[in-house]
């Protein structure tokens, strides 16, 4: 079930606060600044950083 475009819209990333962007095949919400991607499984959003995969070296500082 693909996430609701409603529930996209008011997301942010738990780590830097801004706004992720949504990938459909894995579904996925990535967060640019971070470079972090969180996982959706069966239209849940899971906004752990804990749980979350790298997809670029974090930032410093």
């Amino acid at each position: 079930m693909p996430l609701d475009e409603t529930l996209r819209a008011v997301l942010a990333c738990p780590r830097c606060k801004q706004a992720l962007d949504y990938r459909p095949r894995p579904e996925t919400l990535d967060c640019a600044p971070c470079g972090l991607r969180f996982r959706v499984d069966d239209g849940v959003p899971i906004l752990l950083i804990d749980e979350a995969e790298a997809i670029r070296p974090a930032p410093a500082g």
